[in-house]
């Protein structure tokens, strides 16, 4: 899911238990353990909140399975191979269940469609027939696709969260994050429980502003292609993919993100851009970045809340597409390298117990385990 073409390196990961590199505040080491493997390009993996325990996993090529995950076996939910355009940077690249899923058996897509624009759409359960478009984001016809984003997450407030990517292609620079007459670059918010398929919240900052798209609710970014809600303190944790030099992670309560700009395209991560260019930081800065040096492409995760692992508790966990980096961040937001893994890090999961996963694009889902809390380095 990069910003230019990957090619796709054999699976040769197995049990992975990688010790972190020690820095100076020891943070738990983390092990990857395989749960499920021989997926398509697989994107995402989620939980439908209905208590059967069973995880989804949408494979970019349109096609969505139930995963069982104590026998590993699968089996087809849904099929929208034929509705979205893939691979490079399209596809399906997100669903949510809603988290009334058992009652009401909606399910949330995000997708790029054969023109390769953004859809977002509902289907009931795992009737094909039951699709309704809630919207539909032109992309660019004038470059290479790219910079679709995005992930459905709802939100704390029970609203539908939806990032999109600005469109530009790699090499391309526009000011559609900043722009508001349309969706592009921006972080949405969506009350899927009211009206035909969706209302507008009457809070949202752009509601009342002439020619601005009202479910716009945060500005500014490039290509945020995952993001989260701790489930703990509903704080907004968001990955938003940089250009050539940096890679950021972002964070802040639900209130402060109402009409926050992140920035881009005048900032990439906390420089500003492009590089050498003086400016005056504004807006959003980022909690934790890293150069190209490290990776190419971030992958936005999770704050650990589950209960199973002890020395993860309220550490956040994020990647890199490119190098197959894991990264923590405890609640001061100090950094270690956790892993270096040979995945290509697409996303990461969480299941309704609070416990995470990997996923790797190159086909495999993995479960995330953590070891005892190492001994800090002396200084």
């Amino acid at each position: 899911m990069r910003k230019k073409g990957i090619v796709i390196r054999p699976l040769l990961l197995s049990f992975l238990v990688l010790a972190a590199a020690a820095r100076a505040s020891a943070q738990p080491a983390l092990a990857l353990v395989p749960l499920a493997g021989g997926f398509d390009r697989p994107v995402q993996v989620v939980a439908a909140h209905d208590g059967s325990g069973a995880l989804y996993v949408a494979q970019q090529a349109g096609k969505i399975l139930r995963l069982d995950p104590a026998t590993g076996a699968r089996e087809l939910f849904l099929d929208l191979s034929p509705l979205v355009t893939c691979c490079t940077n399209g596809g399906l690249l997100s669903i949510v269940f809603h988290p009334r899923y058992a009652a009401n058996g909606f399910l949330f897509v995000q997708y790029a469609d054969v023109d390769g624009d953004t859809v977002v759409a509902r289907y009931t359960r795992s009737d094909p027939a039951s699709a309704k478009v809630l919207f539909v984001a032109p992309q660019p016809r004038d470059n290479v696709p790219n910079h679709h984003g995005g992930t459905l997450q709802f939100g704390p407030d029970g609203m539908l969260y939806v990032s999109i990517g600005d469109g530009g292609a790699y090499r391309s620079v526009t000011n559609r994050a900043q722009e508001t007459t349309h969706l592009l670059g921006k972080l949405l918010r969506i009350d899927v429980d009211r009206g035909a398929l969706y209302t507008i919240p009457p809070d949202n900052p752009l509601i009342d502003t002439p020619g601005a798209r009202g479910e716009i609710w945060s500005l500014g970014l490039r290509n945020p292609w995952r993001f989260s809600f701790d489930r703990a303190t509903g704080e907004l944790l968001l990955g938003d993919v940089g250009q050539d030099s940096w890679e950021e992670i972002d964070a802040l309560s639900l209130p402060a993100a109402r009409g926050a700009n992140f920035g881009w395209p005048a900032m990439e991560a906390s420089h500003c851009f492009p590089p050498g260019t003086p400016c005056t930081p504004t807006g959003v800065l980022p909690r934790a970045e890293y150069s190209h040096a490290d990776g190419c492409s971030v992958t936005g995760g999770y704050r650990y809340r589950g209960a199973r692992w002890p020395a993860l508790a309220g550490i956040y966990l994020y990647g890199d597409y490119c190098s197959g980096r894991i990264w923590t961040a405890d609640a001061a937001w100090r950094t270690t390298e956790a892993l270096k893994t040979g995945a290509l890090i697409v996303s990461f999961g969480e299941d309704d117990d609070g416990e995470l996963y990997v996923v790797d694009h190159q086909g495999t889902i993995f479960r995330v385990s953590a070891g005892l809390r190492r001994r800090a380095s002396r200084p």
